[in-house]
């Protein structure tokens, strides 16, 4: 599918894969592809941040390449690494059979067919239809040498392999960059990127995503959800709960065959909801049935 050429086709493209986004987000997105540039999208976690690369993938058909960041991330887990086990067998099936041509054999062992390729590397080879969308997820899970390493794929879309030269994509990937910004993400990276900060939706937005991945749920019950989850975000809470939490409460409750809240039945699911204990203990009892009656007498 080619690339949407309009900010209004960019978000009806992301409408399409049931992503519910508001304008800003969908001109950042827009402009990310037309200009060929990374974007960096920063935010709490479980705001929607990762699904915005699926749902690009899906509606552009085009394959995902996804790494997933972690402490101590380093090039052979990310990039690239040779097959040692490979590159031995060889070395010892040529000692054994002699007539040993060491610059023949050390040719063939730092050669494509022992190249094993990770994520980075995989998205600057064209894929089926159009070059692959790369997501780089959890950037802020890294340290500064790795991001430093990113500089180069980022800016260039290439990598350098000392025993094989430079590996250049011939079209750029579509690149999507995420961080929950529990460390901040240096600037020289920042500078090669289009930036967003992902919010929580509004109570508007976050009912049409709520009837989006969950039409079956109940009309009372799905505006219950929402009203207690916008309020319960304004509570001093360890860590508040995003979208993600709020359609895995909502399925929850659908299980349980509710139509709307009640005091006993938002004590008991709090912990779909909730993912901390001292929040937990925080919200549960009296705390839970004022949020809801406050919810419950506010105007829709």
């Amino acid at each position: 599918m080619p690339l949407p050429t309009s900010i209004d086709e960019t978000h009806a493209l992301l409408s399409s894969g049931g992503y519910v986004a508001d304008r800003a987000l969908a001109t950042v997105v827009f402009l990310s592809l037309r200009l060929r540039r990374p974007l960096l999208l920063e935010g709490e976690a479980g705001v929607g941040k990762t699904e915005i690369a699926k749902v690009l993938a899906a509606s552009l058909g085009r394959p995902l390449i996804r790494l997933q960041c972690y402490e101590g991330l380093d090039v052979a887990a990310a990039v690239y690494e040779w097959n040692y086990a490979g590159q031995m067998m060889a070395i010892r099936l040529a000692e054994a059979g002699g007539g040993l041509d060491r610059d023949r054999l050390e040719s063939e062992l730092f050669s494509d067919r022992y190249l094993i390729r990770r994520p980075l590397l995989r998205a600057l080879e064209p894929g089926e239809g159009g070059a692959p969308v790369l997501l780089i997820d959890e950037l802020d899970r890294t340290d500064e040498a790795f991001e430093a390493y990113l500089l180069e794929i980022l800016s260039d879309f290439q990598v350098t392999i000392p025993e094989l030269g430079t590996v250049r994509a011939p079209e750029p990937p579509v690149v999507i960059v995420t961080s929950n910004r529990t460390r901040e993400i240096h600037d020289a990276l920042k500078r090669r990127c289009l930036y967003h900060w992902v919010d929580y939706p509004d109570a508007g937005r976050e009912l049409a995503i709520l009837h989006r991945r969950l039409p079956g749920a109940p009309e009372r019950l799905s505006r219950d959800v929402v009203a207690f989850v916008q309020a319960i975000r304004r509570e001093d809470l360890f860590k508040a709960p995003g979208v993600a939490e709020t359609l895995d409460w909502a399925t929850a409750l659908v299980e349980l065959d509710a139509v709307a809240l009640d005091p006993a039945l938002v004590s008991d699911t709090l912990g779909v909801l909730l993912k901390y204990q001292d929040d937990i203990q925080a919200m549960q009892g009296g705390r839970a049935k004022a949020l809801l009656d406050e919810v419950r007498s506010a105007p829709r």
